[in-house]
Formats: C-alpha cells, sequence, structure tokens
C-alpha cells in the first residue's frame, strides 16, 4: 500500500482529527498548573485507550509541582522500538482559553498551544492509527508525553533518556517549520551570575562601599563581548536587579543570562568564561548559578539516515523534506547524545509557537499524519 494510500485515510478523517485536537487545547495545562495538567493527563490516558485500545504497557510517573511523565506501550513486529515524544504543557496562563477559544477560521486552527505542541500529540497518536486501520506493519511504539518541557524538562529528561535507550529511533513530535523538519538545535544554558558588594552612602561615604551594581555592569560587558555569532554562540543578559535606593551604595545586584550554542566545544568555552569573572573590585564576589539544560543536538550518520527515510516518504506526499537548524531546545536534544538516531519537527505546520497568532494548517495535518505513519512502517 503506498504512502497516498495512508495520506488518502487520513484526510478522510480530518473531522475527527480536528474534533481530537479540539478537545486537547481545550484541556489548558500551563506548566505550573498542576491540578489544570493533571486533568490533562487524564484525559490523554483515556483518549489513548479510546484511539488505540488498551497499552500493552503503561506507566503514569506521578510528579510533585510538575506534570506527570506518560508512557504507553504498543507492540509491532519484532524488533527494536521507536520512541515518539510529545509534551503536553504549554507556556499559555490558566484562563487564555477564555480570550482566545479553540477556532478553525481560513484554513487554520487556533487556540492557546494548538501548535506547539498538542497538534504534535494528535498527530502521532493517529498516526499509529492509521497503520492499524490499514493493517501496515510496523514496529513496537512507546509514547512518551511529559508534562514540562517548557520549564526545560527538569523532571522528566532522565525518563526520556532511559526510555530511549535500545530504541531503533526516536520521533519528536515538535512542530515543523513549514513542511520541512528539525535535524539540529542549539544547545542552551541558563546562568545567574550574582554580585555581592559593600552597603555605604553614595554622599558622605562613597569610598567605603564597593558597588555590586558596578561590578556587574563590567562583568555584563564581558559576558557580551564572549558571544560569537559566527560559530553559532549567542549570550542574552535577559535581566538585571540590584542595590536598594539611589543614594546608596548597592551591596548586591544580579542577572540572568541566556546562553545558545551549537557545539559542545563552545559550551565548554562558555563555561570557562563564567569560571573566570572577575570584577576589579577585589571586595565584590561574584557567584556563578545554573547551568546548561539541554546538549546541543547534532545532525549524526543515524539521524540523517532516518532523515533520509522521512524525506522519501515526504517526496510521495507533498514533496522533499529540508533539514532545518533552529535556535531554541526540546526534548530532542537530549537524545543524540546517547547515539540514538532521532528526527524533530514531525509535529504540525503552522507558526507563532509561544505567540499569540500561534496556528496550525489545517490540510496540512492529515499530511503530517501520513508522514509519521510512513516513517513509522519504513522502520
Amino acid at each position: 500500500m503506498s504512502v497516498r494510500s495512508l495520506s488518502t485515510w487520513c484526510h478522510d478523517r480530518l473531522d475527527e482529527l480536528i474534533a481530537d485536537l479540539s478537545t486537547l487545547v481545550g484541556h489548558e495545562s500551563p506548566s505550573g498548573d498542576k491540578a489544570l495538567l493533571d486533568t490533562t493527563a487524564d484525559w490523554i490516558e483515556r483518549w489513548l485507550h479510546e484511539r488505540l485500545g488498551p497499552p500493552a504497557g503503561w506507566i503514569r510517573r506521578a510528579q510533585d509541582g510538575h506534570g506527570d511523565v506518560l508512557e504507553a506501550t504498543y507492540p509491532g513486529v519484532p524488533g527494536k522500538p521507536v520512541l515518539l515524544i510529545g509534551h503536553y504543557d504549554t507556556v499559555w496562563p490558566a484562563g487564555t482559553l477564555a480570550d482566545r477559544p479553540f477556532t478553525v477560521h481560513d484554513g487554520t486552527a487556533r487556540g492557546p498551544g494548538v501548535y506547539d505542541m498538542k497538534a504534535g500529540l494528535v498527530t502521532g497518536v493517529w498516526a499509529l492509527r492509521a497503520l492499524r486501520a490499514l493493517n501496515l506493519p510496523y514496529p513496537p511504539v512507546t509514547f512518551l508525553f511529559n508534562g514540562d518541557e517548557e520549564l526545560g524538562s527538569p523532571v522528566s529528561r532522565r525518563h526520556i533518556e532511559t526510555a530511549a535507550r535500545g530504541c531503533a529511533a526516536a520521533l519528536v513530535l515538535e512542530p515543523g517549520i513549514g513542511w520541512d523538519v528539525k535535524t539540529e538545535r542549539k544547545g542552551v544554558g541558563t546562568f545567574t551570575v550574582s554580585a555581592t558588594g559593600i552597603e555605604s552612602h553614595a554622599g558622605n561615604e562613597p569610598a567605603d562601599g564597593a558597588s555590586a551594581v558596578h561590578a556587574l555592569a563590567e562583568l555584563v560587558g564581558r559576558l557580551a563581548a564572549a558571544a560569537d555569532p559566527g560559530a553559532g554562540t549567542t549570550i542574552n543578559v535577559g535581566t538585571i536587579e540590584g542595590g536598594t535606593a539611589r543614594n546608596v551604595i548597592a551591596g548586591r545586584a544580579r542577572c540572568l543570562v541566556d546562553v545558545r550554542v551549537t557545539h559542545q566545544a563552545e559550551a565548554d568555552r562558555v563555561d570557562r568564561v563564567f569560571s573566570a569573572l572577575r570584577p576589579a573590585d577585589p571586595r565584590v564576589t561574584v557567584t556563578v548559578g545554573g547551568g546548561w539544560s539541554r546538549p546541543p543536538l547534532r545532525l549524526t550518520p543515524g539521524s540523517r539516515a532516518l532523515f533520509d527515510l522521512a524525506d522519501d516518504v515526504a517526496g510521495e506526499l507533498r514533496g522533499p523534506l529540508e533539514p532545518i537548524s533552529v535556535g531554541g531546545g526540546s526534548d530532542a536534544n537530549f537524545l543524540a547524545p546517547l547515539g540514538v538516531p532521532v528526527l524533530d519537527g514531525l509535529g504540525s505546520s503552522g507558526a507563532g509557537a509561544h505567540a499569540r497568532h500561534e496556528h496550525v494548517l489545517v490540510d496540512a495535518i492529515p499530511d503530517r499524519v501520513a508522514l509519521v505513519a510512513g516513517l513509522l512502517t519504513r522502520l
């Protein structure tokens, strides 16, 4: 059976796909709202049973303060399993849905989290549903859905890495860019630089003080100068705060720093930059907190072979794929260092992640489902 048959089957069920997407978007799931995350996870559990039947393996790992990690395994032909990863948390606070409900208009579906990445979850589940409905072969499939990705996956990372070991491949259902998929992502570091000085009266006893604000301003310049855009390294001091009053030599100051790197060697270099931070005034002490939340995702030979399979399937649907490199991180970043072939951006086509104009292209939804299904059967 051709990939086109998969596409036809999916297009014939577009209304059902949209209905599932509408219901999932209708379950608000902000990363920091445990109650809403649990309600969404409850629905996903019921939804998997309804669409695919009871999984052969089911684990719901409860997490204090974060969304639970959901892991469902469905058997296939003998062989190594394929891991499908998605997150159900969003950046949107509770109540956003009242202002921006799910809508379908002029070929786009809109709503909080529709693009990043609830349409991706629908894509993955329906891909397996399509293969089973058409009696096509597929490898054992494990879905892993987490509820803390927008926070950097602090509790789910170890479960993702454990689930990926021994898999033939990992498919990450984050949104794509146009029809294309993501093969490389930058590593992400989040650092805090804190300075502690000596307070004194700025008019009467200026020499007795040691300004933490002045020291930090000096160090911010060094950090900015350490960026290397040509090597793909960006360093952004996003917030800075300190001091207590205009006429007080500041005793404390702090800044938050976002770092993105393309290569691990650059991450190591930036680490050395942070370790060497010393202010000119020796009375001010500086500490650095935080670290790397996601390593760089590079296109390995195994991932390139996986991309080529997907490209072959895509050519039968809409046309060839482009391997896209992006600056944002995802759970895909964790997998390439493990030696697991990984392909990202297999979810919806659309735009506007984390923005009010977030949307997915309705006519691309069935072909995205067919793309994942066709890749699974090739695997």
